[in-house]
């Protein structure tokens, strides 16, 4: 049982790295929820430039042990997403730029949401 426990965080926790990163494309479909994503990617962001290890591979290591398997002493990024998302001969440089299209990106459609649900105009206020 604890196996299929550690299966499930490890779906759960992938499923949210991908909604911190790409869940404001979501906000397209119901605006409300930017109030998930924001504190959602605010939070990996920490994780992430802070060079911690998120709480939830700590659950998924002691899921892991109580099931008799071995864990991982890397966090869920360094194990599962890094060889994907940073195959060798990635630069800083070019990580930089990565990060900032993403950057981008989301303030395009954060942009564009909030002007659909009518928080601002390009337009100037009419008298």
């Amino acid at each position: 049982m604890y196996s299929a426990l550690s299966d499930i965080v490890v779906l759960l926790h992938f499923i949210y790295v991908i909604f911190s990163v790409a869940g404001g494309i979501l906000c397209l479909w119901r605006p409300k929820i930017i109030w998930l994503h924001v504190p959602a990617a605010l939070w990996a962001a920490l994780i992430s430039f802070g060079g911690w290890i998120c709480p939830l591979t700590y659950l998924e290591n002691w899921l892991r042990i109580k099931g008799g398997n071995t864990v991982y002493g890397q966090g869920f990024i360094v194990k599962y997403l890094e060889p994907v998302l940073y195959p060798g001969g990635l630069t800083h440089c070019r990580q930089v730029a990565l990060g900032i299209i993403v950057i981008v990106l989301n303030l395009a459609v954060y942009g564009y949401v909030l002007r659909l649900a009518g928080w601002f105009s390009l337009k100037g206020k009419e008298a």
